[in-house]
């Protein structure tokens, strides 16, 4: 009531008096559908489509609502049985209906379906009874029974019948038998527990064979229907002679051995039973009773002759004995029995059988010999020697077997295992048998050895060079060192760090822990270290940890990061001054750039070239050796001043340089160039303390170079006065040879002293005239120097 008030004020509000009629209608059919189910009967074998029903009268809905709702018929199970005409309201059947093959072996059979409708959504039970109809007849089994009945049999004997079956029920199914009229037998009717109708035949008068030897009978079945249906058989009665002797066999018990891999088709034995009747009654039949299965599998009886051959694989440990019954029965139905034992004989058919009782997977490598690895036992079905074994393994393995009880061996191990020579072993187990024909089998146990820590790391070097360029850049990676370790798993985990040394700074070099990479910690600088040594250890994870140690030197490559630094002239002075004389000669020494480099290799190797000159054709200079000499004799045309800028430059790549200044000064003798010289330079301090000290060394420097030189002019005057020719006297060399390159050769040297200054100071003035080799005149136009000697670089200074 609520319900439908709602929908009426819903109409009101819409103003829509159609609306509110369809939705009453809509209210009363849910209400009736939700309260009861839909309960149709129909008949089975309808045609297709036939009626069942009108749901949108039973349930009162519009015909327009079942489209609009989408009403639809739902079957339970997968096969849809109605269908429904959303036009008409309508359900029908879509196919005939046969209750015998819907509802098997039931009394009733209700089909449930159900009406769907959406918007809004609504499900209705219905349910379709399909009524039996009698189109099926009663049915016999076999169209023909047949029964033995001996003539002596006494009457109100009974003799079952088999029973017709009707696929109907209720009142259309079985319900009565009848026979056809004759003088010896009558039929009895009764109901089972299960409510099965059955019946008998029953021996109304006793038979006689030789007035009627077999009898021909109709049994009808009939069932309730309306009009009713039956079904036929006929029974064939014959009638068995009397029989006064049964047969009699040759012996109760056949006793017969035989070997189990005896072919099919062998005999095995023969019985015999006589029956002294005559005719039908003498003749015996044999047949197996109370005989097992397999004895009837095994083997085969013929019926007429009594033989028994074998009719299948034989098995001695399957069964050792089988005893079957045969039953021999004569003509007349009467029979006898006899024992037949066969013993099964044992060959050796079975290989023997090996069972894994326990098995130890994994072993260490340091276990001790006679650890057990695994307990199996060996079984062999066959007997006596057959069923005999012995076990062996295959190869030559530190494994072992020990027998133990009752068929179970032990596999042990019998010497040291060592998994880094062999990891794991695949053991074949042979077990054979001691018959004549010796049958073995084989099983595989796979033993895996684990590890244990007894190898330490090994390096692939003992000692690892590695280079580096000098000003590296930080943590730069150089190489890497290896270290491998026979073992496995953890006990192989190698982890590298370096030796410290408590007496040694710290190292330049870092090595990765985990893979041994080797990296430069910070900038090197070859001038100052050119090669260093560290020891690196290689630890493994075992417990407790080995450990090897390999020695890691790095060698540091030099780099062209060093100028050349001059050494003469020094760069530090104003431009050197040089002296040359006017009438010297092409070639003539005019001074020597000394030089050198801190780097090495060809980063180190010096050249030397003329940069720039004032007169570029006069000077020339040494590429390797740094000598400044003329390059054509000097003529009275070149300037008095000459300015050389020589380049100082190495092959390191990219290459560096250095230059040196050199002012040469052309004078004609002696006097000029002090003069000049004299001009150049700037008056003295007398107060100053560092001129007294400067007179005072080079007057020392120069009284023991003015008493060498003496020395070695009167030792070269003697020895010249011995000599046959006469010769000028020559000077020996006093000074060494210099080590940082080409020095000058021999240089001539004059001492003067300055006149016309505040304060006499002594000069120390560079070459002016060369020395000649002994017996050699000077050149015209030269002087012979005072004091000739070989200059080392350290003496071509200005002279202060």
């Amino acid at each position: 009531g609520w319900l439908f008030r709602r929908m009426m004020a819903c109409g009101r509000r819409s103003g829509d008096s159609k609306r509110q009629v369809i939705l009453f209608i809509l209210c009363v059919c849910v209400c009736q559908s939700g309260a009861e189910t839909l309960r149709y009967s129909l008949p089975e074998e309808m045609e297709r489509d036939s009626f069942v029903a009108n749901i949108a009268k039973d349930l009162g809905v519009p015909l327009s609502q079942l489209a609009a709702r989408k009403a639809r018929v739902v079957s339970e199970g997968n096969e849809q049985l109605f269908r429904l005409n959303q036009n008409t309201g309508v359900l029908t059947a879509k196919e005939s209906l046969d209750r015998e093959e819907i509802c098997p072996q039931s009394d009733t059979c209700t089909l449930v379906f159900k009406i769907f409708f959406e918007n809004p959504l609504q499900l209705i039970r219905g349910e379709v009874e399909v009524r039996d109809v009698n189109d099926n007849s009663p049915v016999f089994p076999e169209k023909e029974m047949v029964l033995e009945i001996r003539e002596t049999t006494s009457p109100g004997s009974r003799f079952p019948l088999e029973s017709a079956q009707d696929k109907d029920v209720g009142i259309n199914g079985l319900q009565n038998y009848s026979l056809g009229p004759n003088p010896h037998f009558s039929l009895a009717l009764g109901t089972g527990k299960d409510g099965v109708k059955y019946v008998e035949l029953v021996l109304q008068r006793q038979l006689d064979r030789e007035e009627q030897g077999e009898l021909n009978l109709l049994l009808t079945a009939i069932d309730g229907g309306s009009p009713p249906r039956s079904g036929t058989a006929q029974v064939r009665i014959v009638v068995v002679d009397a029989n006064d002797n049964i047969p009699v066999f040759e012996r109760e018990v056949y006793e017969v051995r035989l070997a189990e891999n005896s072919p099919l088709e062998q005999l095995v034995v023969r019985v015999a039973a006589a029956d002294p009747d005559e005719g039908s009654n003498g003749e015996v039949r044999y047949a197996f009773t109370q005989t097992s299965e397999l004895s009837r599998q095994l083997f085969q009886l013929n019926p007429a002759t009594g033989e028994i051959r074998v009719a299948g694989n034989l098995d001695f440990e399957e069964a050792k004995n089988h005893k079957m019954v045969v039953k021999a029965t004569d003509g007349g139905a009467l029979s006898a029995h006899c024992k037949v034992q066969v013993e099964v004989l044992d060959v050796n058919d079975n290989a023997p059988e090996i069972a894994l009782t326990s098995l130890t997977a994994s072993i260490p490598e340091d276990a001790p010999p006679r650890t057990v690895v695994a307990l199996f036992s060996v079984r062999d079905r066959d007997s006596g020697d057959n069923g005999r074994t012995e076990c062996s393994i295959e190869g030559d393995l530190p494994f072992s077997l020990t027998p133990t009880f009752d068929n179970y061996y032990e596999l042990r191990t019998n010497a040291a295992l060592d998994r880094e020579r062999t990891a794991e072993y695949n053991i074949t187990i042979t077990a054979m048998d001691w018959g004549k024909t010796r049958l073995s089998s084989r099983e595989s146990i796979f033993v895996q050895i684990s590890d244990v820590n007894d190898n330490p790391p090994e390096f692939t070097q003992e000692v690892y060079t590695m280079s580096v360029t000098e000003n590296n850049s930080p943590m730069l990676r150089i190489g890497s060192m290896k270290a491998t370790d026979a073992d496995a798993g953890k006990n192989a985990r190698v982890n590298y760090a370096l030796v410290r040394q408590e007496d040694k700074e710290q190292p330049e070099v870092s090595v990765n822990a985990e893979n041994g990479d080797v990296y430069i910690l910070r900038p090197l600088d070859y001038e100052k270290v050119r090669a260093f040594e560290v020891t690196v250890r290689a630890a493994d994870g075992g417990s407790p940890p080995l450990s090897a140690q390999a020695v890691l030197r790095v060698v540091v490559r030099d780099e062209n990061d060093n100028a050349p630094v001059l050494l003469h002239p020094s760069p530090d002075s104003s431009a050197a001054g040089e002296l040359v004389p006017r009438w010297a000669p092409s070639g003539y020494l005019v001074a020597k750039v000394v030089a050198v480099d801190a780097d090495a290799g060809q980063n180190a190797w010096l050249s030397y070239e003329l940069a720039k000159a004032t007169e570029p054709g006069l000077f020339r200079v040494g590429l390797h050796s740094g000598e400044v000499r003329t390059a054509r004799a000097v003529t009275e045309r070149d300037a008095a001043r000459q300015r050389l800028i020589v380049l100082v430059r190495d092959r390191g790549q990219p290459p560096r340089s250095a230059t040196a200044t050199l002012a040469v000064a052309l004078v004609d003798g002696f006097s000029e160039a002090h003069l000049r010289v004299s001009e150049e330079a700037p008056a003295a301090d007398p107060d100053e303390p560092l001129t007294l000290y400067l007179i005072a060394s080079l007057t020392c420097v120069s009284a023991l170079f003015l008493a060498t030189a003496v020395a070695a002019v009167v030792v070269k005057v003697r020895r010249a006065r011995r000599s046959e020719t006469e010769t000028l006297p020559t000077f020996p060399t006093t000074a060494t040879e210099s080590t940082a390159g080409s020095l000058p050769r021999s240089y001539v040297y004059d001492v003067c002293f300055a006149a016309g200054t505040v304060n006499s100071e002594f000069r120390f003035l560079r070459p002016l005239f060369p020395c000649f080799p002994a017996g050699l005149p000077p050149g015209p136009g030269e002087q012979r120097s005072s004091v000739c000697s070989q200059d080392a670089a350290n003496l071509g200074g200005e002279g202060d």
